[in-house]
């Protein structure tokens, strides 16, 4: 099967994942954020393959990949430049994966954007989405999140990697060292996301 077609269908599975995470407002209401156990085992661990993990309830956190290493995959800054995780080592970083067709990406895009600018001397936050610069800079442009610090990975590197359905946030400490990471929206200017963000170290 050719890389392409792989791609092709890991996207049509994370769009599926992103519907998902899209409940209706009187589900919405009664959902409330979760605990993931580091017993868990997805649908890629039970059959030792490297599909993407099955969607978790929106805002669902995920505590199982704690102290694993930041991966050394690459993406790109809006303009093209050459950028990796390893970049932002020595503060604690956020990392969100998104995509402008993810209503749920979309929906908490202002207040991650607005988290960015409260914590941007104790925590680096950065958004990587999956489009392409012609999409992206509209997209923001649009949104007024100019400010927000995005960066691309259009051949889905990262996403793959961390078989993520989105959008998919990720907490790292200055050490490089995962701490949680969040499935699905979430309100980034809230009282659970404040509680949570105070663990980076």
């Amino acid at each position: 099967m050719s890389s392409r077609t792989v791609i092709a269908c890991l996207l049509g599975l994370m769009v599926a994942g992103c519907d998902r995470q899209s409940p209706a407002p009187e589900q919405a209401a009664n959902t409330s954020m979760g605990e993931v156990s580091s017993g868990e085992v997805t649908s890629g661990e039970a059959s030792g393959t490297s599909a993407p993990e099955a969607p978790k309830p929106a805002g669902a956190v995920d505590r199982s990949h704690k102290g694993e290493a930041a991966p050394t995959l690459g993406f790109t800054t809006l303009d093209g430049q050459p950028a990796a995780l390893a970049d932002f080592r020595g503060k604690p970083l956020l990392v969100n994966l998104w995509a402008t067709w993810c209503g749920p990406c979309v929906a908490e895009m202002p207040t991650l954007a607005a988290t960015a600018q409260r914590l941007k001397d104790q925590v680096a936050v950065i958004a990587v989405a999956q489009d392409d610069a012609a999409k992206v800079k509209p997209f923001l442009a649009g949104k007024k999140l100019e400010a927000l610090p995005v960066y691309l990975d259009p051949k889905l590197t990262l996403s793959v990697h961390y078989k993520a359905n989105l959008p998919t946030t990720i907490l790292y400490g200055a050490d490089g060292k995962e701490i949680w990471r969040v499935t699905g929206g979430f309100d980034w200017a809230g009282a659970e996301a404040e509680k949570l963000l105070a663990e980076a170290k």
